[in-house]
This record gives structure tokens, sequence and C-alpha cells, in this order.
């Protein structure tokens, strides 16, 4: 049974108390872990310790999220509250995705792993036709082009390289 107080509450609810909770635990956590991130520099004005300001920024935002938690009119999780989570949890795929890219580029190659991953982004994000599989492959050469050849962007050769015969792997660390 809902109270007065949760019925008049004017905003939208889904998600609230998860995303409260989540982030109040995840700013404890970086405020419990502050002394092995940072350090007190002997000699040095208390306000100009580097230890300082990130303390009073994490510590403003686990008061801060515990207030919010305080007088938030409901405690309860209900099955919003779990989609809505579930739809911030699919941009999280995105992030994997960016991360496999990064992992992939200096084992791989540069040009080889943008030729695979923006296909298959532009497949994954519902562009499934023959055109722009080619339109998306035309554009993962024109990013490696623009990169490593007009902003002369040093990225590093990767390992697969290595296998390659003399000219052809020189030719490959710098152009691909």
């Amino acid at each position: 049974m809902t109270t007065e107080r949760e019925r008049r509450f004017p905003g939208p609810r889904r998600g609230q108390l998860i995303f409260a909770l989540a982030f109040v635990a995840l700013a404890a956590l970086l405020l419990a872990l502050i002394g092995e991130q940072t350090a007190w520099a002997k000699k040095t004005k208390f306000f100009a310790q580097p230890r300082f300001w990130p303390a009073v920024a994490l510590g403003g935002m686990v008061m801060m999220g515990g207030l919010h938690l305080y007088r938030m009119p409901w405690r309860r999780v209900t099955r919003f509250d779990c989609s809505e989570t579930r739809r911030w949890g699919q941009a999280l795929e995105f992030v994997l995705w960016f991360m496999g890219y990064v992992l992939l580029v200096p084992i791989i190659g540069y040009l080889p792993v943008t030729l695979v991953f923006v296909p298959l982004l532009t497949r994954r994000m519902g562009y499934r036709s023959p055109r722009m599989m080619w339109i998306s492959a035309g554009f993962a050469i024109a990013v490696v082009l623009v990169f490593k050849g007009l902003l002369s962007v040093r990225i590093p050769g990767a390992l697969l390289y290595e296998y390659l015969p003399g000219p052809l792997r020189s030719f490959a660390i710098l152009y691909l």
C-alpha cells in the first residue's frame, strides 16, 4: 500500500532507488580506497594536499547520496526499477565493444580491426543491407586514412605485423 508521500511525488520513480544505492555504494568504495590512490605530501599546506580535494568531493558524494536515500519517499524495488536497470545495462554493451576494439588493435592491427568492428557495429545497430555494409567498410578505411595518413597519429604496430616479411612489415607498421 502506497503512502500519501509516495502518491504526491511528482517525478518519475523508476530506477531511482537502485541508482541512489549504486551511487552511494560506489562513492563509499572510492572514499575507502582514497588512501591507496592518493598521497599525503610532507611540507605541503593542508588545502594543497593531493588527497584533500578528492576526499572532500567523495565525502560530499557519500553524504549527499545518503541524504537522497534518506529523503526518498519509497524504499521498495519494483519491477519498473528492474526494467529501468536493464535499460541502463544495455548501454554497457557498447563499452564492451569498445574495450574489445582497444584490446585487439595492438594484437591484430589498426586497419584490420577497424575493418571488422565498424561493419559489425553497423550490423548491430540494425543496418544490414549490403549497401550499408559497403558504406561502413568505406568509412572504416577513411577513418584509418585520416588518422594515420592525414593527422599522422602514432598508433603502435601490432604483434601480428612481426610475422610479416621485412619490407611488408615496415609498411604495415607505418600505414596499417
